[in-house]
């Protein structure tokens, strides 16, 4: 009689530690993710208490940026008309080392940083080394007969006795080294003498010369402890809400981010828009498909086939032309008139008039398309867009830039 008691008692235990667990368990579900998401908005707010601070003040993650030239085969044929015939060189990859500095919280939940770069040559990783030399357009020629386009005539005249007496040509044979950091030319000090103000620099002239060391401007964006909803999005950038450097309010707005951190938990519908203060401009990137890289699910974020359309194929683009063929962006205005333009490697979406006057373009989305994988739960991205110059294209420079599959940055 007794042991049916206990025995009657121990199963009213067990059913009610199973229905205990049973209701902890439907609990657990309900509450477990609000309160692991309450955890991560907490610890992915740019605030010194947070768990990601150090990371967002010095990011551990490595970047790679790779350097792709278009070395030019025929530079004397194209002097006589006909077209450039170029080969693909490199990559040629740096590791590139980042810091933030100047941190000052503001009151209304922003903070201001300026962040410096420094490149370092990887060999190991690299298809060339820095001695390798380059036959490329020269782009202080090229850059200062285009300045000297709306000058007087006199002025026109010296400056090609100039070329001619200091034996300055239309093309170059640099080493990689020099392009990328620097070299001494006759025709800087020259112009710095008579007409200063006209070339941005000083001594040395290298396509990152003035990179390497520096800074982007100052980022003053929001920290998400008082409104989490404008987390890492830019308030200013060197104290602007918007630039000047293009004739419509929409395309000199500065929106998104400033392109490395975004906020937490993206869905399909999220666009990816940051701030490039290389491209002077605002990019915005759009979901289109979703996939695992090294185990880590990702969802990848393309640039629209209209990121670089001319106001002729692309009305909201139209403040920033003047425009040529559709697929280049001239952005002469914010760099000192010098001929430059932003597209994607070898042309990819643009017309295909442009790759089809250049012998050796390949255009294909597998090597060219502009996009970032990103984990959608809170990490950092392992990327910015990086601008780069080079190949020649109807007379010129172009600007190209694009991140492969591998997270590196080809610049062409």
């Amino acid at each position: 009689m007794g042991s049916r008691a206990r025995a009657r008692r121990a199963a009213a235990m067990l059913g009610f530690l199973g229905l205990l667990c049973a209701v902890l368990g439907a609990v657990m579900i309900v509450m477990v993710p609000t309160l692991i998401k309450q955890q991560v908005l907490k610890n992915v707010r740019i605030d010194p208490s947070s768990l990601s601070f150090n990371m967002w003040k010095e990011i551990p993650v490595p970047f790679y940026l790779s350097v792709y030239f278009f070395d030019v085969v025929n530079p004397s044929a194209v002097l006589l008309g006909e077209k450039p015939q170029v080969r693909e060189r490199g990559p040629y990859v740096y590791r590139e080392f980042r810091h933030k500095s100047n941190i000052t919280f503001n009151d209304n939940d922003t903070v201001s940083f300026l962040e410096y770069r420094s490149f370092q040559f990887q060999p190991d990783r690299s298809h060339g080394l820095e001695s390798d030399y380059i036959v490329m357009p020269n782009i202080l020629v090229l850059g200062a007969a285009m300045m000297m386009e709306n000058k007087p005539m006199s002025l026109k005249l010296i400056m090609t006795l100039a070329f001619s007496t200091l034996g300055e040509r239309a093309f170059m044979n640099r080493t990689v080294g020099e392009i990328m950091w620097g070299y001494e030319d006759p025709l800087v000090h020259l112009v710095n003498k008579y007409l200063p103000n006209m070339f941005p620099f000083k001594g040395k002239f290298g396509l990152f010369a003035e990179l390497n060391n520096s800074n982007s401007g100052l980022f003053t964006v929001f920290t998400g402890v008082k409104d989490f909803s404008r987390i890492h999005l830019v308030d200013k950038w060197n104290g602007l809400s918007k630039v000047k450097y293009w004739h419509s309010d929409q395309c000199n707005m500065i929106n998104g981010t400033s392109g490395q951190m975004w906020a937490p938990f993206m869905t399909p519908e999220t666009s990816l828009e940051f701030y490039s203060p290389e491209a002077c401009r605002s990019m915005n990137l759009v979901y289109k498909e979703s996939g695992v890289f090294q185990g880590i699910p990702t969802y990848r974020f393309v640039a629209p086939s209209t990121l670089f359309a001319n106001g002729s194929t692309y009305p909201p683009n139209e403040g920033f032309c003047p425009c040529l063929e559709s697929g280049i962006q001239n952005i002469s205005t914010c760099r000192f008139n010098a001929p430059l333009f932003l597209s994607h490697p070898h042309f990819y979406n643009a017309d295909p008039m442009l790759a089809e006057a250049v012998l050796g373009l390949h255009p294909n989305p597998e090597e060219h398309s502009l996009f970032l994988d990103v984990h959608p739960e809170p990490r950092l991205v392992e990327s910015t867009v990086t601008t780069c110059t080079s190949a020649p294209a109807n007379g010129a420079c172009t600007l190209i830039m694009v991140q492969t599959p591998a997270g590196d940055f080809h610049m062409q």
